[in-house]
C-alpha cells in the first residue's frame, strides 16, 4: 500500500510540475491536458484520480508557483533587500525563462478569466507578496501597501514588455528602465 501512495504522490507532483511550466510558457488555454499528461509520462486517464478538472489543476499550479515566488522574494530580500529583489526579477535570466518564471507575468490575463476560487487564491497569494515588499520599505512611507502594489505593477509590466519585443537590445533597455522606475518608487516613498 505504501508503494502505491508514494507512486500516486510522485505522479501528481510530476503533473503539477509539467503543468506549471507549460501554463507559464504557453498559456493556460494553449496547454491541453493530453499534452501535459504526455509530457508527464502518463496517460490521459491518469489525470482524474489526481484532479477533478483542468480548473483544479490550474488553481493548484498557480498556488504552488506563487508560493515558490514568495520564497524567492524572501530569499532576495534577505540577501540584498529590495534592490536585490528588483534586480533578480528584472534579470535577463528571468526574462528568458518564462516556463520557470513569474506566474503573474505569464498568466495575469488568463487568471482574470479563471473561476472565482482561482482568482481568490491568486488574490490571497498576491497580498502575501505585497506584504513581503511593503515591510521592507522605508519606515516613513505613508502608504507602504500602495507603493508595494505600484512596484509589483512596474515589475510585472516591465517583464511582460521585455518578453514581448523583438530584439535583445531593446528588451534589455526595457528591463533597465523598469529597474529605474521601481527604484524611483522606493526613493519617493
Amino acid at each position: 500500500m505504501r508503494y502505491e501512495k508514494s507512486r500516486k504522490d510522485a505522479s501528481r507532483g510530476r503533473i503539477l510540475e509539467v503543468a506549471a511550466e507549460r501554463f507559464r510558457k504557453n498559456g493556460i488555454a494553449a496547454s491541453g491536458l493530453a499534452t501535459i499528461m504526455g509530457d508527464a509520462g502518463l496517460t490521459n486517464g491518469a489525470f482524474y484520480p489526481h484532479f477533478q478538472s483542468k480548473a483544479a489543476l490550474v488553481r493548484e499550479t498557480v498556488a504552488a508557483a506563487l508560493e515558490d515566488q514568495s520564497d524567492e522574494i524572501r530569499q532576495a530580500l534577505a540577501s540584498g533587500g529590495l534592490a536585490m529583489a528588483i534586480d533578480t526579477y528584472l534579470s535577463a535570466a528571468h526574462r528568458d525563462n518564462p516556463g520557470k518564471g513569474c506566474a503573474s507575468a505569464a498568466l495575469l490575463a488568463e487568471i482574470a478569466r479563471e473561476p472565482p476560487e482561482t482568482r481568490q487564491l491568486y488574490t490571497e497569494r498576491l497580498l502575501t507578496q505585497v506584504h513581503q515588499v511593503s515591510v521592507e520599505l522605508p519606515p516613513q512611507t505613508p502608504d507602504p501597501e500602495g507603493v508595494a502594489f505600484a512596484i509589483f505593477a512596474t515589475l510585472i509590466g516591465t517583464l511582460q514588455l521585455a518578453r514581448a519585443v523583438e530584439g535583445t537590445e531593446l528588451s534589455d533597455r526595457i528591463l533597465a528602465a523598469g529597474k529605474a522606475a521601481a527604484r524611483a518608487l522606493i526613493e519617493q516613498s
